[in-house]
């Protein structure tokens, strides 16, 4: 008979306890016995670094943790996995770097530090032979990334469609039901859905940081994010949705990613998605990722994709699966398995899809031939047209909008500057993009 020999615990250093970091430590102590079957041992919180010693903190986070100095977690050899919840790019990148040439396993939350630095990142933890975990910088509570580098592992991904960022979705979900961008945006911002200062998730960046570390794991992809082309939602106007509507489409933000060979294409954008489309009722504050693998086929996984316990769940399943991985002797075992090559994105230009196009005319004669022969000119063909009998604004201007058949981003370009320099345009000309998902 031979006895078990008893498992040390595993013992995590926090670096921040904000709202995600009182996430964890509630979740790490409301489901103890349980995370300890899970993981073949007990986690232990040993240390929680903070700016701030006195300020008000969850019940969960003990006093004795509490330090202001890095060097305490770093310089302690019994700390085996580093857990960064403080977000930003410094200093956490700095405590990430030290965590893994220390031998640590590294958990983080931070998009913004995976989407600019996570190849470097990985190499370095493979290097050292330790996790580098990350689920929680994509979709909040929603399995993304795992799915990605483990349940797809035996296959290929062809493309993924997100709807990324909650805040896009919260506000295009009211603007469809009649309120306009300035109105939602303030609701959202009363209900904690948007920041004080909503450009990074209006804007598009915060999808578009997501969109990076998605195709590090979805095409081992490491690209220059500086070369995505990325759009928001603020330009998006009451009647554009009332358009799609009519179009049979719905109008989401999504973060974009086809495999293309040698090259990825990227792109975050508002796009009209059809009413029956997978996405289309993903609605208010939930995100939804859509895989199409080569074999799997297609793959939808919606859920909360923001807030403390959303968040909590997915760093909370990343310290488990490190803190196994240390008890089996078998640590960065997961993180080896990622694999990342240099691609190109493709140029903007050359993308291929179907249009939708809105412009505001006045009342000309040969208005529609003129739209028609510009566009026909650069090899752009019009599935459907609509144009408005009624003025929508005090200038006399109404609406044209445009369906066209699939054709690539530079000749809808081109056609519009040329339709730009003619006398009855009144306004900027509006082009979405329609995805077919």
């Amino acid at each position: 008979m031979t006895l078990e020999r008893e498992k040390s615990p595993v013992r995590i250093a926090l670096l921040g306890c904000g709202t995600v970091g009182g996430g964890v430590l509630r979740l790490l102590e409301e489901n103890k016995s349980f995370l300890a079957l899970r993981a073949g041992g007990e986690i232990e919180v040993t240390h929680v670094l903070v700016k701030s010693p006195n300020k008000p903190r969850v019940a969960e986070c003990k006093k004795e943790w509490i330090t202001t100095d890095p060097a305490v977690i770093f310089d302690d050899p019994r700390v085996d996995v580093v857990v960064e919840v403080m977000g930003g790019e410094h200093p956490a990148y700095d405590y990430i770097e030290r965590a893994i040439a220390a031998g640590k396993g590294v958990v983080t939350a931070n998009k913004l530090l995976i989407a600019k630095h996570g190849p470097e990142l990985v190499e370095k933890a493979i290097s050292s032979r330790v996790d580098l975990a990350f689920e929680a910088s994509v979709g909040g509570g929603i399995p993304i990334i795992r799915t990605l580098r483990e349940a797809l592992a035996s296959d290929s991904v062809a493309s993924v469609h997100g709807i990324l960022n909650g805040t896009c979705n919260y506000i295009l979900t009211r603007m469809r039901e009649g309120m306009s961008f300035a109105v939602a945006l303030k609701q959202a911002q009363e209900l904690g859905y948007a920041e004080a200062d909503p450009t990074l998730d209006v804007g598009g960046h915060d999808a578009a940081q997501k969109l990076v570390v998605m195709a590090m794991l979805a095409f081992g992809a490491k690209v220059n994010a500086a070369d995505i082309m990325v759009e928001g939602i603020s330009e998006i106007e009451e009647v554009d949705l009332e358009f799609a509507n009519r179009f049979g489409y719905r109008i989401k933000h999504l973060g974009i990613g086809y495999d293309r060979g040698d090259r990825v294409e990227l792109r975050v954008h508002p796009a009209l998605v059809g009413k029956n489309s997978v996405l289309a009722n993903v609605d208010g504050v939930l995100n939804g990722v859509f895989v199409e693998g080569r074999a799997l086929g297609p793959c939808l996984l919606v859920g909360r994709g923001a807030g403390d316990m959303p968040t909590a769940v997915s760093v909370v399943a990343d310290i488990v699966d490190v803190s196994r991985s240390r008890i089996e002797g078998q640590p960065g075992l997961a993180t080896r398995g990622i694999q990342l090559k240099e691609r190109k994105v493709m140029p903007i230009e050359e993308v291929e899809t179907r249009y939708y196009l809105r412009f505001a005319v006045g009342d000309h004669p040969g208005v529609l031939g003129h739209i028609a022969s510009a566009l026909g000119a650069e090899g752009v063909s019009i599935e459907q047209m609509v144009q408005e009998g009624r003025a929508l604004e005090a200038d006399g201007a109404v609406p044209v909008c445009i369906i066209t058949h699939r054709c690539s981003e530079g000749s809808v370009r081109r056609a519009v500057k040329a339709i730009e320099g003619k006398a009855f345009l009144k306004g900027t000309p509006r082009i979405l993009r329609i995805e077919d998902v």
